[in-house]
């Protein structure tokens, strides 16, 4: 199509004296993935919501493939499909009769709604647990047959709402290879995630948000680009030390250093790799003992942690997103 498949312009929305969204503009290009990363609490799932016709904006405007969600929604949610972060689907059927009966609502006859079910089955690798109540499921069974579900009928965008939320890697790694087949058959995947290693595995662009705000955009390279040239990773012989080295860090770096879960791990983007050199022997000469240090590109974790002054996975914001959801 020649629209791209997202055009957002000021977009806000409102719950009571909270914006739960802040003008945010964005523009997502059609059969890719288009990763939106944030805490909880910093508008992903309203964003995400205007943009399915859930939710009415406060202000603003948006596009689906060139249709506004407001003015033209009927056409809209004919294009769009949605996956929240809890499954849809009714656990006490078994994984077939959830397929055929939604199948059935979308007006396929019944050998046809049959055989829609068994294809998804097959394609999910949930042929084996077809006829087992959705509630014996595993975490990442549930999250297959919920896609699967959204994709009945081909969406030409589907919305993502933490996918992979609770899921075992080998869960998560399956629900990544769905994600890469749905764009591959030519469908626009808008991408919500607060887990940075799935935005880097599967996005093509990327929009950081922090409370309602788009605060940064581009590819993976370009966001690790922008905040430094390179990640410093230091362990210590002795866990004590670490606030006494991060304040000798912070210092001769010049910037941030963020205290890793390893007690005795610091970390700090830097933008002058001369200055790694000088803080290192800082530290032996403060008798410091350094066990391990490593310089490398910053990860998405640490461009958050730039971008914002906290991690991607912070404590919720007080808005009623959650509640929205």
């Amino acid at each position: 199509m020649a629209h791209a498949a997202v055009e957002a312009e000021g977009l806000v929305r409102h719950y009571g004296a909270t914006r739960a969204v802040d003008g945010i503009d964005l523009t997502v290009p059609a059969a890719a993935v288009y990763g939106v990363l944030g805490p909880n609490g910093a508008g992903k799932t309203t964003f995400l919501r205007m943009l399915a016709t859930l939710v009415t904006p406060t202000a603003g405007r948006a596009r689906v493939f060139g249709h506004d969600v407001v003015e033209d929604a009927a056409t809209v949610r004919g294009m769009v499909s949605m996956t929240g972060q809890f499954a849809s689907v009714d656990e006490d059927l078994t994984g077939r009769e959830n397929l055929v009966l939604l199948s059935r609502l979308w007006g396929f006859t019944r050998p046809a709604a049959r055989a829609r079910a068994d294809e998804l089955l097959a394609a999910f690798g949930l042929a084996d647990a077809a006829d087992r109540q959705v509630k014996k499921f595993s975490g990442g069974m549930r999250r297959r047959i919920d896609i699967a579900a959204s994709i009945i009928v081909t969406p030409d965008l589907i919305f993502l709402d933490e996918p992979t939320t609770g899921l075992d890697p080998r869960s998560r790694n399956q629900v990544w290879d769905i994600v890469r087949e749905l764009v591959a058959a030519g469908t626009t995947v808008l991408l919500t995630t607060q887990y940075l290693d799935e935005a880097d595995q599967l996005a093509e662009r990327i929009a950081v948000i922090d409370r309602g705000k788009v605060i940064a955009e581009g590819t993976s390279g370009q966001l690790k680009a922008s905040v430094g040239s390179g990640a410093l990773h230091v362990r210590l012989a002795v866990p004590t030390e670490r606030l006494r080295a991060q304040e000798l860090l912070r210092r001769v770096l010049d910037a941030p250093v963020h205290l890793e879960p390893d007690p005795a791990a610091l970390s700090a983007v830097v933008t002058d790799a001369d200055a790694v050199g000088r803080a290192l022997a800082e530290l032996a000469r403060e008798r410091i003992e350094v066990v391990t240090f490593a310089l490398g590109q910053p990860s998405l974790d640490e461009v958050f942690l730039a971008l914002t002054g906290r991690p991607a996975e912070g404590d919720p914001d007080v808005t009623q997103e959650a509640g929205a959801a």
